[in-house]
């Protein structure tokens, strides 16, 4: 995914990535800010995942259409 595109739909795609990361909360979200990298970080430190699993996730997301 192009980095500008999830940034500039950031308030669009929180909904789908609070579903996708149930664990991850409203204050981490707005930490993201759209950011991939701090997006796949937190997604590493609150599933306690490697950062390539983490990526790994994040491509997926990124294939299906981020639902």
């Amino acid at each position: 995914m192009n980095r500008d595109i999830l940034e500039g739909n950031w308030k669009q795609l929180k909904g789908t990535v609070k579903m996708k990361w149930g664990k991850l909360t409203d204050d981490d979200l707005d930490v993201i800010e759209g950011s991939r990298e701090r997006l796949a970080g937190k997604i590493q430190e609150r599933y306690g995942i490697t950062r390539d699993e983490a990526e790994s996730q994040l491509q997926d997301w990124e294939r299906m259409g981020r639902h």
